[in-house]
C-alpha cells in the first residue's frame, strides 16, 4: 500500500485553515495571510517560508498583492504556479471595488473613490494611470487602465483618454495614478499632462473633474489644489475666443 508523506508544514496549514474559518483574518500576521493564500496552489509544500521571503521583499501586504508575477516569481519558494492565490484574491478585491462604484455619483462618495484607488494603484511597483469614466449625472460607467509604465512615470495621450471616453459615451471622468516613491506631491509633467486632458476633452464636450495622485504618504487631488478650476477657466476663455475668431470670420464671407 502506497502511503503519502506529509510535508512539514502540514499541521501548519491545516491550523491556519481551521482558524480562518473560525475567525477571519482576525489575528493573523501579514505573512500568515499570504501563506494561506500560496496554499491554495501548493497542496504539498510548506508555504511559511516564501510568504516571510515575499514580505521581506516588498514590506507590507499590500505590496505583495501589488507585485508583478515575475517578481514574485523570483522569490525562493513561489512559481508561476503558486502565486495563483495571491493574483486570485487580488483580481477579486479589484472587481468587487470596482463594482461597488459603477452606477453610483461618484463625486459625491469621495471616500469611496480613495478606497479604491489606495486598494488597487497606491501600491503598485510601477507609475499606472486609469480613468474613472462617468455619465451625464457622474455616475460611473467603468473603470480602465489605460497605460502602465516605470518606476517614475506612465505616459499617457489625450487622444487616447478622450477616444476611451467616447466609446464609452463617458460626459466626465476623473484621472488618477499612483506614485511608488511614495509621495503623492505631482510633478511638472502631472500638471501639463492635466491641463492637456482637460483642453482635449473639452473640445469634445467631456468634463475632466478630477484627477488624484495616490502614494503611500497619502493623495493629491488637483481640485482641492485649485487647478481643475484654474484649467477649466483657461479652456472656457479659449473656447470662447475660438467661437469669436469663427464668428468674425464667418462676417468676411
Amino acid at each position: 500500500m502506497t502511503q503519502t508523506t506529509s510535508h512539514k508544514g502540514t499541521g501548519h496549514r491545516q491550523r491556519l485553515r481551521e482558524k480562518f474559518l473560525a475567525s477571519g483574518l482576525s489575528g493573523f500576521h501579514d505573512y500568515e495571510i499570504i501563506e494561506l493564500l500560496l496554499t491554495l496552489a501548493t497542496p504539498r509544500k510548506d508555504c511559511k517560508a516564501p510568504a516571510k521571503a515575499a514580505m521581506a521583499e516588498f514590506k507590507t501586504l499590500q505590496g505583495v498583492l501589488n507585485a508583478a508575477p515575475e517578481a514574485l516569481c523570483r522569490i525562493d519558494g513561489i512559481g508561476p504556479k503558486n502565486l495563483f492565490g495571491i493574483r486570485l484574491v487580488k483580481a477579486v478585491a479589484d472587481r468587487c471595488l470596482e463594482k461597488e462604484l459603477v452606477g453610483r455619483p461618484l463625486l459625491a462618495n469621495s471616500t469611496d473613490l480613495l478606497n479604491y484607488l489606495n486598494h488597487t494603484l497606491r501600491d503598485r511597483h510601477r507609475e499606472t494611470f486609469a480613468a474613472i469614466f462617468m455619465d451625464a449625472k457622474n455616475r460611473v460607467i467603468v473603470v480602465e487602465t489605460l497605460s502602465e509604465g516605470s518606476l517614475t512615470e506612465s505616459p499617457v495621450y489625450p487622444r487616447e483618454v478622450v477616444a476611451r471616453a467616447l466609446a464609452h459615451h463617458a460626459a466626465a471622468l476623473i484621472c488618477c495614478h499612483n506614485h511608488p516613491s511614495g509621495e503623492p506631491e505631482p510633478s511638472r509633467q502631472d500638471i501639463a499632462i492635466t491641463r492637456k486632458l482637460v483642453m482635449a476633452c473639452k473640445t469634445m464636450g467631456i468634463t475632466v473633474h478630477e484627477h488624484i495622485i495616490v502614494g503611500e504618504r497619502g493623495h493629491f487631488s488637483f481640485a482641492d489644489n485649485g487647478y481643475m478650476a484654474k484649467f477649466h477657466q483657461e479652456a472656457e476663455s479659449l473656447e470662447a475666443g475660438r467661437l469669436v475668431s469663427e464668428k468674425n470670420d464667418a462676417g468676411q464671407f
